[in-house]
C-alpha cells in the first residue's frame, strides 16, 4: 500500500503539466477572464435549506476504486441531483486518476445549484482558472499545503476570486492548521489516504471541535440515512457523497432515499 505522502505526491505530480499550461497562458497574457456572472453561493446552499443537505458528487473513476461510471453525462447528472434534491454538487475535475474534466463545470451550471470543484489545488493559477468557471466553490487539502502562510493565501485568494474555499482536513493537526489559515468551511474526509480505509468515527471523532461560525462537511464512505442522521445529530451541516450515488443504478432514486 502506497504511503500517504507518496499518494499525494502522486497527486501533485499528475497536476504538474496543468501548471506549466497555466504558466504559459499566463506568460501570454492569455489567462481566461474570471466569470463575471452570478454564482450560488455554496456555504448559503449548505448552510440553509433542507433538513438533510448533500452535496451530490460527479465522480467518474477514484484510485481507489478504478472506474465508477464513464457512462453518465455531466449535465445529466447535474440534471438528476437537482431534481431529486441535492444541496449542491461537487464536481470532480481530476484527470489522471479521477478521469474529470475542469469543462464539467460549465456544463454542470444550467442546475442552478452551487459547483464544487473538486481537485488537488496549491497553485495561485489553478484559482484563476476555477474563477473562469461558473463554480461557486473549490477545495483545498491542507495535507497538500500544510504550510500555514501558503494554505491562507491560497484561502484569501479564493474569497477573492468570489468564490467560496472548502478547507479539507483529516485529523486534529490539520484542524489547527486550517483554522490558522482562517477556514470557515471545513471537510472531514472519512478516507485515511495512508491505507485508503474509510472510517465514519472520524468524523464522530472530530466534529466535537466545530465552532460556532464554521460549516462543517462529512465527506466519504456515507451511504445510508442512519449514518447522515447520526452525523447531522452532532452538529455536521452538509455530507459529500459521491461514490454511493455514482455507482447506484439509479443515481436519483438513491439521492432521494437519503434525503
Amino acid at each position: 500500500m502506497k504511503g500517504e505522502a507518496e499518494m499525494l505526491e502522486k497527486f501533485k505530480q499528475a497536476k504538474k503539466d496543468e501548471i506549466v499550461r497555466l504558466k504559459e497562458l499566463e506568460a501570454k497574457r492569455a489567462m481566461p477572464d474570471a466569470y463575471d456572472g452570478e454564482r450560488p453561493s455554496f456555504a448559503k446552499g449548505i448552510g440553509e435549506g433542507g433538513e438533510i443537505r448533500v452535496i451530490a458528487e460527479y465522480k467518474r473513476a477514484s484510485p481507489s476504486r478504478g472506474v465508477i461510471n464513464k457512462e453518465l453525462d455531466a449535465r445529466d447528472v447535474a440534471r438528476i441531483y437537482s431534481e431529486n434534491g441535492a444541496a449542491a454538487i461537487s464536481v470532480l475535475t481530476e484527470e489522471k486518476y479521477f478521469q474529470g474534466q475542469l469543462e464539467f463545470l460549465d456544463q454542470m451550471a444550467d442546475s442552478g445549484l452551487p459547483l464544487l470543484r473538486k481537485d488537488f489545488i496549491f497553485h495561485p493559477l489553478q484559482i484563476a482558472a476555477t474563477a473562469a468557471t461558473r463554480a461557486s466553490a473549490l477545495l483545498l487539502i491542507v495535507r497538500l499545503t500544510p504550510e500555514v502562510d501558503v494554505l491562507k493565501n491560497l484561502i484569501a485568494m479564493t474569497y477573492d476570486a468570489g468564490l467560496d474555499p472548502v478547507v479539507e482536513i483529516f485529523n486534529h493537526d490539520d484542524l489547527k492548521i486550517a483554522r490558522q489559515a482562517g477556514a470557515r468551511i471545513i471537510q472531514v474526509n472519512n478516507r485515511d489516504l495512508d491505507t485508503l480505509r474509510v472510517d465514519i468515527s472520524n468524523s464522530h471523532q472530530l466534529i466535537g471541535q466545530k465552532k460556532d461560525g464554521e460549516l462543517w462537511i462529512s465527506a466519504s464512505g456515507i451511504e445510508k440515512k442512519e449514518q447522515i442522521l447520526a452525523l447531522k445529530d452532532r452538529g455536521f451541516d452538509a455530507f459529500l457523497i459521491g461514490t454511493w450515488l455514482m455507482s447506484a443504478p439509479d443515481p436519483g432514486r438513491a439521492l432521494a432515499e437519503l434525503l
